[in-house]
């Protein structure tokens, strides 16, 4: 059962306004901007709703995008859960009386709209799957890119903000731009990341590998790495860009494993290019 708490909204300085949908035991933040065919945006491990904010600035004006924060990231309560994470994109868009949507995933985020791709397929429009993991349910162990074990020790014992200080230094964490802006967009959610999932581990179970997912997928994919992402991220990208006739391969110059934020203006281009091409006006 879901409902939609009539809060307060919060607005920040870039115009957005924060609404919260209560689901299956969590609060979750959300933010529904533009006009258009319906877009929803789910974000990768540690960060939030707001890595979408160079995109939507520059796609609120043909497009209606939802983003919200996974339970248990950035301002939404709940226990972190892939799992649960692909039941909540169903609830918002009933909340929001969406019918048919295109989803864009980035990282760990990649198997949840990959998982509501594969449960109801006629909702689906495209898809844009933006540097996706390896084989492993947690994000990437499988690849060796992310010491999620390490990790854990030191939230246990040094606390979340030595965790903090060591994963803002990781490769996938790298910003190549100087934008102050991006970087400071970047900074923030990390703040934000609470680790509970480091504290108690994620749900997974019951969510299959990005690449098995894949060969359920029959519309139109994108797939989206930065040309400076992990060797392992790129691999993943190309095994899943060729496990479908539908699948395009797109990689973004001058960026890295966020290449939404080192350089937005080629990737907003690039994804609205596909969004123009496989979306349609829709309730």
């Amino acid at each position: 059962m879901t409902t939609g708490e009539n809060l307060p909204p919060i607005t920040d300085t870039r115009r957005n306004v924060d609404h919260y949908l209560t689901t299956d035991g969590a609060r979750l933040r959300y933010r529904d901007d533009g006009s258009g065919p319906p877009v929803l945006m789910v974000h990768g491990w540690t960060l939030d709703l707001e890595m979408w904010e160079p995109q939507v600035e520059a796609l609120r004006d043909s497009f209606r995008l939802i983003r919200f924060d996974r339970r248990g990231f950035g301002l939404s309560s709940g226990r972190p859960s892939v799992v649960q994470d692909i039941a909540d994109i169903g609830s918002l868009c009933e909340h929001l009386a969406i019918g048919r949507v295109a989803l864009v995933g980035m990282s760990q985020g990649v198997r949840v709209v990959m998982g509501f791709a594969r449960a109801a397929p006629d909702r689906i429009s495209c898809l844009i799957l933006d540097g996706p993991p390896g084989q492993s349910h947690e994000p990437s162990s499988a690849d060796g890119d992310v010491p999620l074990g390490h990790y854990r020790a030191v939230v246990r014992e040094r606390g979340v903000a030595a965790f903090r200080r060591e994963w803002a230094a990781h490769p996938l964490l790298s910003l190549r731009t100087e934008d102050p802006r991006m970087r400071e967009i970047l900074g923030a959610m990390i703040l934000r990341y609470p680790a509970n999932d480091l504290l108690e581990p994620a749900v997974t179970a019951g969510v299959p590998p990005s690449s098995s997912l894949m060969s359920t997928i029959d519309g139109p994919v994108l797939v989206i790495t930065g040309d400076h992402d992990l060797a392992s991220r790129t691999r993943a990208a190309e095994t899943l860009a060729e496990q479908s006739t539908n699948a395009e391969r797109a990689v973004i110059q001058a960026a890295g494993h966020l290449p939404n934020l080192d350089n937005p203006k080629d990737y907003n281009a690039v994804v609205r290019a596909f969004l123009e091409r496989h979306t349609v006006p829709r309730r």
